[in-house]
């Protein structure tokens, strides 16, 4: 049998922290928001995302600054250099119009700047989303955390509300509302009339599916500790479900926010597509895509730039989005 160690007195009596001294460092506890900042950064692909997103976004607010540098005025003509017959730019690689004073090309027919109008363009577009977003987080995320705290009929009633606006033709609404909706409406009028018509069309149609992830959320966490010590303590509902339940859920409200920002920018890119969107002369990619179709034979340079936009940015927003959901949600992988 081994005889056991011995420990001399002064061993015997050192405290944690004089041990902690002697390895030559405060240790320091990290918060769940820089252990998800730390996983985050090591991510390379999302962090990628995430510097182009932020490109994009100051490209949308410095867009004037941008165009006075290295472009041109969005409905500034410039007739002289397209060719009469052919209806295309008569420099450039792929008779596109790059040059120096033009770093994309201009338009064919009329010679617009493309630079100009795809800066501008982001900015639209990225309005549109976001605000949409906004809007269908707030009330996904109000009637969800509702729905699960209180279930019975207050959960039935907004779950069926969830299915009737999941089955909903959005798209043909959309289409419809905004035909119809002309003149002035709540003190708008014209493109700005069309831009809060696009916000409320896909914000307020879109609330469900973040309904849905949030009420299943909140069932999940409406049975912890935490929330049985505050009903114990004499909390009523509201503080319940916006001090204890929606601090928790602001990871996946995060999440999915970012997820829903791309989708809500190729619909809106669709609407303009279709003819429903933005008017003329204010750009919108999905504009742009649809005066290129009768004319991309001639210069399919001009269908690909505002594609390539929507694609790297659509791009960009996916890969941060799963990046900060893995980073906030390991579990997920």
């Amino acid at each position: 049998m081994t005889a056991p160690i011995e420990v001399s007195g002064s061993e015997a009596e050192a405290q944690p922290e004089a041990v902690l001294a002697g390895m030559g460092g405060k240790v320091e506890g990290r918060s769940l928001g820089q252990i998800a900042w730390m996983r985050l950064r090591r991510d390379k692909v999302a962090m990628a995302g995430g510097v182009v997103v932020i490109l994009l976004v100051l490209m949308a607010i410095f867009a004037p600054l941008l165009t006075s540098w290295f472009g041109h005025p969005t409905s500034e003509f410039h007739q002289d250099l397209i060719d009469p017959n052919l209806q295309r730019p008569l420099h450039g690689p792929w008779h596109s119009g790059i040059s120096g004073k033009f770093p994309l090309g201009i338009e064919p027919t009329n010679g617009r700047d493309i630079f100009s109008r795809i800066v501008y363009g982001a900015r639209i577009s990225l309005l549109i989303a976001s605000l949409a977003t906004l809007l269908s987080v707030v009330i996904g995320s109000t009637l969800g955390i509702i729905a699960g705290y209180f279930g019975g009929w207050v959960d039935t009633l907004i779950a069926r509300a969830m299915d009737v606006f999941l089955a909903f033709p959005l798209l043909l609404f959309a289409i419809a509302l905004a035909g119809v909706v002309q003149g002035k409406v709540f003190g708008l009028s014209g493109n700005g009339l069309r831009i809060g018509l696009l916000i409320f069309i896909i914000g307020f149609f879109n609330w469900a599916y973040i309904g849905r992830i949030i009420r299943g959320q909140t069932l999940s966490l409406r049975e912890r500790e935490f929330v049985d010590a505050a009903r114990s303590m004499g909390a009523r509902a509201p503080y319940i479900l916006f001090r204890e339940l929606l601090p928790n859920l602001v990871a996946p409200i995060l999440v999915y926010s970012t997820l829903l920002i791309p989708t809500n920018i190729l619909f809106e890119a669709a609407l303009s597509y279709l003819g429903v969107g933005v008017n003329e002369p204010t750009p919108t990619w999905g504009g742009m895509l649809a005066q290129a179709v009768p004319i991309y034979s001639v210069d399919p340079w001009f269908m690909i730039v505002p594609g390539l936009a929507i694609f790297i940015t659509v791009l960009a927003f996916n890969l941060f989005g799963d990046g900060l959901r893995d980073a906030l949600d390991p579990r997920a992988r």
